[in-house]
């Protein structure tokens, strides 16, 4: 680990006069960031520690029923919040999934949303790894790339984004708020991560010395609460990253599908949101031939990076069961193995 200065603010507007020094990184739970410094790819010349900063750590309800979640809200803070929950069941169960418990008690909002790949490639130092130095290739190409991404990669970068949180934040249209030298601005979480294009290094939409504060979630996504479910589909069943995952909310009105939302995780370089299946859906009988339906438009564009063509197949897969056991209700209390695709119910079938 390289040496650094480290600076503890004790105000957002120092926090941002700090963070935005050439080397500059800021630190909150550390739970990504401490790890890649440990092992040399992240190598700050200064950190700058926001997790006292006031104000950042609050779940707030406004009166229209949206509530702003601050970046430094813990994850299992939020996954345990009784009305968030409530509201979102499909997010709680995101973070639920995700890591250990000490690990969610660990990180942060902000955080989540700002983790860098799990690339293999990207984390050893020996490899060659647009996204840690530009121009030197990426060995992830023709090395072990069977978890790599089917959607959206280049030439450039075929790694996969790691959050299961983003992954149903992107499916309800959340907005981050951002605090930054130029002042206050906000963006569509969907717009916050990069494909990697010719520029696989520009992982995020974020611009120098600016920080994530706060996430919002608009009142309307309540209106999914009833038939929300995220599934993850992992190697083991806790402490990993997905193989593939996805988020499916509907809400049905005289037997026909009203709206739904669709989002899937692990399968490209930022959390990816398939508008045209939900598109396909409105108004389609809540079935099984629908749902096959949207997950062929799902991943229509999807083409394998190496040896992970059965990705293709499994997020179909993963997709169909989502639909499914959204429709039959999201689950009154949390399933003791949260965004498991297997039943812990009896007879049911454990394949899409």
């Amino acid at each position: 680990m390289n040496r650094f200065d480290f600076l503890q603010p004790t105000s957002l507007a120092e926090a941002i006069a700090a963070g935005s020094e050439p080397g500059a990184a800021y630190l909150a739970g550390g739970t990504n960031l401490v790890d890649l410094m440990k092992i040399g790819v992240s190598q700050p010349a200064r950190l700058v520690d926001i997790s006292h900063l006031p104000g950042l750590d609050a779940i707030d309800w406004r009166a229209d029923g949206a509530v702003r979640i601050g970046a430094l809200v813990r994850n299992a803070d939020l996954a345990y919040d009784g009305r968030f929950a409530a509201a979102f069941p499909a997010v709680a169960e995101a973070l639920l999934s995700g890591a250990s418990a000490q690990l969610r008690n660990a990180a942060t909002l902000g955080g989540n949303l700002m983790q860098r790949s799990r690339c293999a490639y990207f984390q050893d130092g020996a490899s060659a790894c647009n996204r840690r130095v530009p121009g030197s290739g990426c060995d992830a190409l023709h090395g072990e790339n069977r978890l790599h991404a089917v959607l959206g990669w280049s030439e450039h970068c075929i790694a996969t984004h790691p959050s299961d949180l983003c992954v149903p934040l992107v499916a309800l249209d959340a907005v981050v708020e951002i605090e930054g030298p130029q002042g206050a601005r906000e963006i569509a979480l969907d717009a916050l991560h990069r494909l990697p294009g010719d520029t696989p290094e520009w992982e995020n939409a974020l611009l120098p010395g600016e920080l994530i504060v706060a996430v919002r979630l608009p009142a309307a996504a309540k209106a999914f609460a009833a038939k929300a479910r995220y599934l993850k589909l992992r190697e083991r069943m806790s402490y990993t990253f997905a193989v593939v995952s996805a988020a499916a909310m509907l809400t049905v009105e005289n037997g026909r599908i009203g709206e739904a939302r669709l989002a899937l995780g692990a399968v490209a370089a930022k959390p990816w949101r398939a508008r045209a299946a939900e598109a396909a859906l409105i108004g389609a009988a809540p079935n099984a031939e629908s749902f096959a339906k949207a997950a062929e438009l799902a991943l229509a564009e999807a083409r394998p990076s190496g040896a992970n063509d059965f990705k293709i197949e499994l997020a179909r897969r993963i997709l169909v069961r989502a639909l499914t056991l959204a429709m039959e209700g999201t689950p009154d209390v949390m399933p003791a193995l949260p965004a498991s695709p297997f039943s812990t119910h009896a007879g049911d079938r454990h394949v899409a």
